[in-house]
């Protein structure tokens, strides 16, 4: 993935909650806590992230916190597919 891969993640992210929830979400709103999403929603959400990113949600992932924001579905899927944060994979040399 490009250098902004982290942002093009939480962009994607981004799109699909806001499509879903017919309402702009930003990427560290929690749309649980604002009564938009239930758990039928968080299966649908899990689904997205698993179809779209080519990954597989673990039971040890399913973890609302890691689901609340569009900001930490992307540090979920960079964690599960190794994409490196921006700078990151220039601060290791590659």
């Amino acid at each position: 993935m490009n250098e902004g891969g982290m942002n093009d993640i939480t962009e994607q992210i981004t799109g699909f909650l806001s499509a879903a929830l017919r309402r702009p979400v930003q990427a560290d709103d929690d749309y649980f806590a604002q009564g938009l999403a239930d758990s039928l929603f968080a299966l649908e959400l899990v689904t997205f992230v698993e179809s779209r990113f080519d990954l597989t949600v673990e039971v040890e992932d399913l973890d609302l916190d890691s689901f609340r924001t569009a900001h930490r579905i992307a540090e979920l899927v960079r964690r599960k597919t190794g994409t490196p944060e921006r700078g990151e994979a220039h601060a290791e040399g590659f």
